[in-house]
């Protein structure tokens, strides 16, 4: 009998086990769905079904660029444990997914997702992973940079955090100290005109409390707040940040003005960062099997 899509999908939904691999099933089972569940979990295929439920907080965020630097790619995939994003088979993984997002530039995740790698989706090959390798893997999110200019990467604490910069103008020694100050000293914009309005005045409004909590006189404060909310975008802003090699705390805006150069934008991953992490208490979970 024919096998739809729809039943494909449907295998693929309840077990997690790879679209081939469903379609493989309902056909040698003539499309009874349960049976087909039987037949994948007999071969060991339906495994990851199980763990598509668990939380994957650790990872590794793995990065590609071009060997003319005009094409860069970050990318996140999370595990459950640090003992397997530590792994060379994970980091493989992230790396090889890194260098195909750059190969066929996807436009979100779902394309990623869908794209064909060494014969088989990119979602199918996490798949045989996660049934590999025993844990949920899932790919997060990931970052594609094209320019005519320079592109640049900073991986820092082994693919804990990861940066990448696009730069006009200067080299790539230059470029490579700019994605690290990115990873060292976390900017939240490019320059003060990233900076939202609503953000700023915000800023000012709690800065003018502080002063009137200091018993600030009102002919004060307002020169105090402008000294502050330059201090704030010396914190938000990388241009104004003033360069971590620096001794003499020279600004970013300077070193690029030095070297011509200007950066057109840049991108932070921190591992994990916005996710659940499990709180795993072993001394509680053995007292409760012992209960048990």
């Amino acid at each position: 009998m024919a096998i739809t899509a729809a039943q494909v999908k449907e295998l693929r939904e309840m077990t997690g086990a790879g679209m081939m691999d469903c379609k493989k099933a309902l056909t040698e089972c003539d499309g009874d769905i349960d049976k087909a569940v039987d037949f994948l979990r007999e071969k060991g295929l339906a495994s990851a079904a199980k763990k598509a439920g668990r939380i994957a907080a650790e990872g590794l965020v793995g990065s590609y660029i071009s060997e003319d630097a005009k094409t860069g790619v970050i990318v996140e995939i999370n595990c459950e444990t640090d003992f397997v994003a530590k792994t060379d088979e994970f980091k493989e993984l992230v790396n090889g997914i890194a260098a195909h997002v750059a190969a066929t530039k996807p436009a979100d995740n779902d394309t990623l997702l869908a794209s064909e790698l060494n014969g088989q989706t990119v979602a199918d090959l996490i798949t045989a992973k996660v049934a590999k390798i025993g844990e949920n893997i899932s790919l997060r999110r990931f970052a594609l940079y094209e320019t005519e200019g320079i592109v640049a990467s900073y991986s820092h604490a082994g693919g804990k955090i990861v940066t990448m910069v696009e730069m006009k103008g200067g080299d790539a020694a230059l470029a490579k100290d700019i994605a690290m100050q990115v990873a060292a000293a976390n900017p939240g914009y490019l320059d003060r005109t990233e900076v939202p309005s609503a953000e700023l005045e915000h800023e000012k409004q709690i800065l003018t409390e502080q002063a009137r909590n200091e018993g600030k006189p009102d002919n004060i404060i307002e020169k105090m707040v402008v000294g502050r909310i330059e201090k704030y975008y010396k914190e938000v802003c990388l241009v104004d940040q003033a360069f971590i090699k620096s001794d003499d705390g020279e600004a970013i805006s300077k070193l690029l003005k030095k070297a011509n150069a200007e950066v057109v934008r840049f991108v932070r991953f921190e591992m994990g960062e916005g996710l659940e992490k499990k709180n795993e208490d072993f001394a509680a979970e053995v007292a409760a099997q012992i209960k048990g």
